[in-house]
């Protein structure tokens, strides 16, 4: 690259280095700390690979048993959280609840802000990390079922100690003390292992230059989660949803899909900027979706119409679906409302940026790239006529 050459969007610039993952490496695809992706969504459970991502290594059985019991206490909301969700409009985004109950939760149990000290010690942010990834699934809950019904979820109801996250969230969704459906808290647990980590994605990178400024944790994950909102980003299962609920065989499918290619639109779950020949987390997706749509209560329809589109895009576009593309399928078959998918990636990717920014307070160095300026030359204000502000 040309020392004065502009990269839009940063494009093939490498920021920093990373022990956390590797995303599109030829020959290596997507793994986490060295663990490719395929095996931990098989064998792993995703507070395993929590703890793998903020702490490096796979947990003993003694150290899970630990982070659950730090999880069961992180699912308690403060009263505080509790009155500011019940405040929030039945019409605002999902993603803004989250993001104000991380500031609030913040306001109530900050981080000590030491630079020379969040440099060098990192348990405290990675047990802050803890807390909120706990609390994201209760808290979208709450204020969900307040501005459904009006009721005042009573969160410990319905749950128990041996819970895991995707448990508790499909518990408060639902309501129901009952354990989940096997495979649709596969689901959930699944997604919260295939979203919880990717390199310097948007939001990552996002955290990653709010923590440069040695900001406390919750301003990072907080930046972090306004990046995620975007239709771009973590937004994007949704509008995956939204194109796929209205099309009821695959004649209308290709219909929409020729419809929208010929106005040159862009349609949603297709194509990744580092993934050219595929993503590989969008087999596991399009594997659930599948086991989904077998099931009495599935929708064959929806998956036949998903796998039609995809192969569609191959053909016409050379472009290959991405993660988003069956994940929305498999969220909306397990019942989970269009607009929570993207809360659901808060909870998975919360992981992640807490691992990016031990990461970045590591090895600090704060993030301030430079613009080719392209406005008007020096210039003189002008002499006459000109009338100075009486403020």
């Amino acid at each position: 690259m040309a020392k004065d050459e502009i990269r839009k969007g940063l494009v093939g610039v490498i920021a920093d280095k990373s022990a956390v993952s590797t995303v599109g490496r030829k020959d290596v695809g997507l793994t986490y700390r060295g663990y490719r992706i395929e095996d931990l969504a098989r064998e792993c459970s995703f507070e395993q690979v929590l703890w793998l991502l903020t702490r490096g290594a796979l947990p003993t059985p003694d150290e899970l048993q630990q982070l659950q019991k730090r999880l069961v206490a992180a699912r308690r909301l403060p009263d505080e959280v509790k009155t500011c969700l019940e405040q929030m409009p039945a019409t605002a985004h999902p993603m803004d609840v989250l993001r104000t109950g991380c500031s609030v939760l913040g306001t109530l149990e900050p981080e000590l802000v030491d630079n020379v000290r969040m440099t060098k010690e990192h348990e405290d942010v990675i047990r802050i990390g803890e807390r909120l990834t706990g609390s994201f699934g209760p808290m979208i809950c709450y204020w969900y079922h307040f501005h459904q019904s009006g009721e005042r979820l009573d969160i410990e109801r319905y749950l128990e100690d041996d819970d895991s996250l995707s448990q508790v969230f499909l518990k408060l969704l639902f309501k129901s003390a009952a354990k989940p459906d096997a495979l649709h808290n596969k689901v959930v647990d699944t997604s919260y292992i295939l979203y919880a980590e990717h390199d310097f994605a948007a939001s990552t990178f996002a955290s990653r230059v709010t923590a440069s400024t040695m900001s406390d944790v919750y301003s990072c994950i907080s930046t972090a989660i306004g990046t995620l909102r975007g239709n771009l980003h973590g937004g994007a299962n949704e509008a995956v949803m939204h194109f796929l609920e209205d099309l009821n065989n695959e004649q209308e499918a290709a219909d929409m899909v020729n419809s929208k290619l010929s106005k040159k639109e862009v349609i949603m779950g297709f194509g990744h900027r580092i993934y050219k020949n595929g993503d590989p987390r969008n087999a596991v997706f399009k594997d659930l979706s599948h086991q989904l749509s077998q099931k009495p209560e599935g929708k064959p329809h929806l998956y036949a119409i998903s796998q039609h589109i995809e192969g569609m895009m191959e053909n016409l576009k050379g472009m290959y679906a991405n993660a988003d593309f069956y994940a929305a399928s498999a969220y909306h078959q397990v019942g989970i409302p269009t607009y929570l998918f993207t809360p659901l990636f808060v909870v998975a990717r919360t992981s992640g940026w807490i691992a990016h920014i031990v990461e970045q307070r590591s090895q600090n160095r704060i993030i301030r790239p430079s613009s080719a300026y392209i406005g008007p030359a020096e210039r003189d204000l002008p002499s006459g006529g000109f009338v100075k502000s009486k403020l």
